[in-house]
């Protein structure tokens, strides 16, 4: 078991792994060793998952979920494929973690004080005042 929260865990049977060769320069390494690993875990088969975290989960995922709600995490920052199994393990816990977390209230609309309205005042008047003072000066000799 893989224990997100305290009320949220997942069974590590319903993860499924597989290993591909990595892109990108490295050699032998790379071209011969399968050491990226895809992650896949299938969100709306979970029967532990809260439906409301689940949907939060799809919106923090984003591309990574499928058409069939399917999770797909992609590894290959390491030389090895334990490491990137780790990685890959990490960026799965972390990311239910962030959807298992309440969205923060709505902020509450508040008025501005009488205060912050005369200064506001105060300040457009100054500014109409330095601009008017631009202008060329009236002709006072008609």
């Amino acid at each position: 078991m893989i224990f997100i929260t305290p009320r949220i865990s997942v069974d590590e049977a319903e993860l499924t792994e597989n290993f591909v060769r990595s892109s990108g320069a490295g050699g032998q390494n790379v071209n011969k060793v399968s050491t990226a690993v895809e992650l896949r875990f299938s969100i709306f088969e979970n029967l532990t998952i809260p439906y409301d975290v689940k949907m939060r989960l799809i919106k923090l995922a984003g591309r990574r979920v499928t058409q069939e709600g399917v999770l797909v995490l992609f590894v290959q920052t390491h030389r090895t494929q334990d490491m990137n199994r780790k990685a890959a393990r990490e960026r799965f816990v972390e990311l239910l973690q962030k959807a298992a977390a309440p969205p923060p209230p709505p902020r509450i609309a508040t008025k501005p004080t009488y205060g912050a309205k005369q200064r506001r005042l105060v300040g457009k008047s100054i500014r109409a005042t330095v601009k008017s003072n631009r202008q060329r000066p009236q002709d006072e000799d008609d």
